[in-house]
């Protein structure tokens, strides 16, 4: 846009329709859960069975040139590769098919398609050609797959295994997802010489700024960001703190971004067979949002953090810098707060298309208290509140870099552990209280260590808060009873 609002550029983006990596870590969680097996199957030639509705035209392909008709051209009666309309076709197809056979389109994520009868049910991720088919049964899986096979030329792949670079494997207590083949490829790209290896993914000591001066091997440097924001988005929530920060100077590294990037890559050798271990409990899903004030000294600027889990282990995470200034912890962790529940919002709506899942229950929190730090934020807080340490808050990595201690208790939490350890998962519990018995609402002030808000908190040095905000639902667990958490923890530090 122009200063007078006048459009300077048009510029436009062809994307295709997928299934989010978070409804693909949601349906496993699910199948681990209910102990289901995951099955897997490809489309041929996938954007050959689009339908066109309009009129195209293309020049005869070079050797197939029809003799004596050498100025004629081609009408394309199909959808073809490279048409910019090839993707939106297909899924239109796609979606006619599921939706005259029985199943459901998902309302928060298009590519999942849900199907429940009195038989069972039947739940189908679609990633452009590649899908993955849980069923309560194998009647039901067999005709889905029956289904698909009679309209579209597939491919039957098994068990899933492998899918967008993640490795899926059936443990003894439920599935892991792990990345370590491109944990190597990363390595042997860009770190093969270095052997060295870290057990954290940034020093605490490294404080970072923009480079004013000349840039150091820049575009090296940004790929090895772009690889591992694809490793973080999929499995490894501990890197996103890290691969947040490092992103931000992709434009122009210095040595000192490349000292951090160098620590990263160290870290990874570490962890290379690090993944995320889906087990048969707990079946409800908790959100711990964080939030670290005025992480960044020159903007003043906070760093906030979500993640949610399922099953012992991280279905959704994020980690970005806070795009307006807090004027206080309190202030930056309701702004971390209303991204986390935003995404708990979103999960809800997404579980409420799954079949046999109870309808979920999103906690929140009342609390008209305003006082000199407070009148400025106009909203409206309400939840089932307890008190959760920092040491205990499994988002705490997601907004600033911890010791090891902390990293390797932290990433458990998360369920990220190697693929070699097969004893069961150690579930973190808040300090308050937080249990797996029936569900209990209470209403509460928020607290920091004993202590109600509306006192002067008497530590100045952690200035740190944490939220617990549990968005609980109650699902079938495969013995077919019903559990849920008894309280939401909440700790909150502000002056």
């Amino acid at each position: 846009m122009k200063a007078d609002g006048t459009i300077d550029k048009y510029k436009a983006r062809l994307v295709i329709k997928v299934t989010r990596l978070t409804s693909t870590r949601v349906v496993l969680a699910i199948a681990s859960l209910r102990n289901l097996e995951v099955h897997q199957m490809n489309v041929k030639t996938v954007f050959l069975n689009g339908d066109l509705e309009e009129e195209i035209y293309m020049e005869q392909p070079e050797g197939y040139i029809a003799p004596g008709q050498e100025r004629k051209v081609c009408k394309l009666v199909k959808s073809l590769y490279g048409l910019k309309q090839a993707p939106k076709q297909w899924h239109q197809k796609f979606d006619h098919v599921m939706l005259e056979c029985g199943f459901k389109i998902n309302e928060c994520d298009k590519c999942v398609y849900v199907k429940d009868t009195e038989i069972g049910y039947v739940i189908l991720c679609l990633y452009v050609d590649d899908m993955l088919i849980i069923g309560s049964n194998d009647k039901m899986v067999k005709s889905t797959k029956n289904m698909l096979k009679a309209r579209f030329d597939m491919k039957y792949m098994g068990l899933a295994n492998l899918i967008l670079v993640i490795q899926i494997s059936r443990t003894q207590n439920g599935l892991a997802l792990s990345q370590a083949h491109y944990v190597d490829k990363i390595l042997e790209k860009f770190n093969a010489d270095d052997t060295t290896v870290a057990r954290t993914p940034i020093d605490t000591s490294h404080h970072l700024s923009k480079n004013r001066g000349e840039g150091v091997a820049q575009v090296k440097y940004s790929r090895i960001v772009g690889s591992l924001m694809y490793l973080m988005s999929c499995t490894r929530p501990d890197l996103a703190f890290a691969v947040s920060r490092l992103s931000r100077y992709t434009s122009n590294p210095s040595s000192e971004h490349w000292k951090s990037m160098i620590q990263v890559l160290r870290y990874l050798r570490y962890t290379r067979d690090y993944g995320l271990h889906y087990s048969r409990y707990p079946a409800v899903i908790e959100g711990f949002s964080y939030a670290n004030w005025i992480s960044d000294i020159k903007d003043s600027k906070s760093t906030s953090g979500y993640i949610f889990t399922l099953g012992g282990a991280a279905i959704s995470w994020k980690s970005s810098k806070q795009t307006v200034i807090a004027r206080s912890t309190m202030e930056s962790e309701f702004i971390a707060l209303d991204k986390c529940g935003e995404e708990a919002e979103w999960l809800k709506q997404f579980l409420e298309d799954i079949p046999r899942w109870e309808k979920p229950q999103l906690g929140r929190a009342q609390s008209a208290m305003y006082n000199g730090k407070s009148r400025h934020i106009r909203r409206r807080h309400n939840t089932s509140i307890d008190y959760v340490r920092s040491k205990d808050n499994i988002a705490d990595p997601l907004t600033k870099g911890l010791n090891r201690e902390l990293v390797s208790k932290t990433s458990r939490g998360m369920g990220l552990k190697s693929l070699n350890e097969h004893e069961p998962l150690p579930h973190m519990r808040a300090q308050g209280g937080a249990n797996f018995g029936p569900v209990e609402h209470r209403t509460t002030e928020l607290v920091h260590g004993g202590a109600s808000c509306g006192h002067k908190c008497r530590s100045e040095v952690d200035r740190k808060v944490q939220v617990l905000l549990s968005f609980f639902s109650r699902a079938l667990s495969p013995s077919g009873s019903t559990t849920a958490p008894a309280v939401v923890p909440w700790e909150t530090d502000t002056t």
